[in-house]
């Protein structure tokens, strides 16, 4: 029987030198520009190297997933911790970048089960988190939950916020200033107006949200 082909250490200075030109390369060209020649080219090294590192593409793009997602977990939590968490979470959502890497990540899952069963999974999972956090959070705010739960407060936010940045993507504007405003109004009243502080979430790097 063959033995199993070796795969490169986990915490390789190369193999996070293919991630983060993976990930740039999503972002720049499309999921569909990532090709282990380009990735290699990219980082500036061999294009043997990737399945060195990676048994298959699949295999690459999950690890280039899961990397910014459990980043963005961890950052999110750090978020619902500051003074000002609604107001975080609201930035931290509408971050260009972040949100351009997801959608790069829902367009492959169209076509890679194991993708989409990866992005799913982490998508409930900031889900679940997301909506502990602003339940504990609501009692501070005197919000009537029975005319704004949790769950319905959570989802028009998140929905609100990636439908503004993929349509900034494609050009389009119109009713973005006014829902800003509206959006922006609403968490003045509940926090007062935004205070950004060194680390917060304008800092945070791009990476997949829910």
């Amino acid at each position: 029987m063959a033995s199993p082909r070796r795969i490169g250490a986990p915490d390789a200075k190369n193999r996070g030198l293919l991630l983060d030109a993976a990930e740039q390369l999503m972002l720049d060209k499309g999921y569909a520009a990532v090709t282990s020649r380009r990735v290699a080219e990219a980082a500036g090294l061999k294009p043997q190297l990737v399945h060195y590192y990676f048994r298959t593409m699949d295999d690459l793009f999950l690890d280039v997933f899961r990397r910014r997602a459990e980043e963005g977990l961890a950052y999110q939590a750090r978020l619902m911790d500051s003074d000002q968490p609604l107001w975080a979470f609201w930035d931290f959502s509408t971050q260009s970048a972040g949100t351009a890497l997801t959608m790069e990540f829902v367009g492959l899952s169209n076509h890679r089960k194991t993708i989409r069963a990866e992005v799913a999974r982490y998508a409930e999972l900031f889900r679940t988190t997301q909506l502990e956090a602003l339940e504990n959070l609501m009692p501070r705010y005197e919000i009537n939950l029975g005319d704004f739960p949790p769950s319905a407060i959570l989802f028009f936010m998140t929905s609100l916020s990636r439908v503004l940045v993929m349509e900034q993507t494609l050009g389009m504007s119109s009713g973005h200033a006014e829902a800003l405003a509206v959006v922006e109004r609403e968490l003045e009243r509940l926090e007062g107006p935004r205070r950004r502080a060194p680390g917060g979430s304008d800092e945070v790097d791009a990476g997949p949200r829910s």
